[in-house]
């Protein structure tokens, strides 16, 4: 789409969220879920195959590495500065064969090219480089859109006395709102960092954050998010 085109559609997305804000607040929609005491960072999908230019599964490249990137490492830098859990969630497959009357993603694969996010090819997995795992923090490989799905994240969560997931990442419209769905149904403050999430669709990100903020979690800033952890830090310090 041309610039004028993507502009047109923000104007007339902005219309309808300012439509339907008066009908979800006339009905009591758009509550706050609010921060807890012990948050967790979820980064959803930022492995190569999203990240960098030429797989199918590729998002914008222009947010990814002018704000999805750059937010994601303000946010790991508070979050390992913190000693807070760090949780990357990336996604592969063992079995590529659509004709496979086995595999390890139901029948998704007749909707999207799982053949380009192959488990052999561990660089289209991998955790993209900038923003890649360090010491203590943990990867977590998936295999359906939410996080949460078949995977062990609940139970890491709960282990370590998290309340408060946010979630960054792409897709918007498919893995990062399925893990937000699933992180508040599983009792968890659910909250979507807006500069950190992506698509590969023009408006696909703006909806989807509107969407989330009214039934399912709160969007917040970077930059709030950032004050959050370290008003944590500075709680800890008075406690001491």
């Amino acid at each position: 789409m041309s610039d004028v085109d993507t502009k047109e559609l923000d104007r007339l997305l902005q219309e309808a969220f300012d439509t339907a804000t008066k009908l979800y607040k006339e009905r009591g929609f758009q509550r706050r879920v609010g921060f807890g005491k012990r948050p967790a960072l979820v980064s959803v999908d930022l492995a190569n195959a999203w990240t960098r230019p030429g797989n199918p599964f590729t998002c914008d490249q222009e947010k990814m590495d002018n704000e999805i990137i750059p937010g994601m490492q303000k946010l790991l830098t508070a979050f390992r500065a913190a000693g807070l859990p760090v949780i990357h969630v990336t996604t592969a497959y063992e079995i590529t064969d659509r004709n496979a009357d086995f595999t390890d993603m139901g029948l998704w694969h007749n909707k999207i090219p799982v053949d380009v996010v192959d488990i052999k090819d561990t660089e289209l997995w991998a955790i993209d480089s900038r923003i890649a795992p360090v010491e203590g923090e943990y990867t977590l490989l998936k295999k359906r859109a939410s996080s949460f799905h078949g995977t062990e994240l609940a139970g890491i969560l709960r282990a370590n006395n998290v309340d408060t997931i946010l979630v960054t990442g792409v897709t918007a419209c498919a893995c990062v709102r399925q893990t937000v769905c699933d992180g508040i149904a599983d009792g968890f403050r659910t909250i979507a960092v807006k500069e950190c999430i992506g698509d590969r669709v023009p408006g696909a990100v703006a909806w989807n954050l509107f969407d989330i903020d009214a039934k399912f979690g709160d969007v917040h800033t970077v930059d709030e998010c950032v004050a959050y952890i370290d008003s944590l830090a500075a709680q800890k310090i008075a406690a001491e």
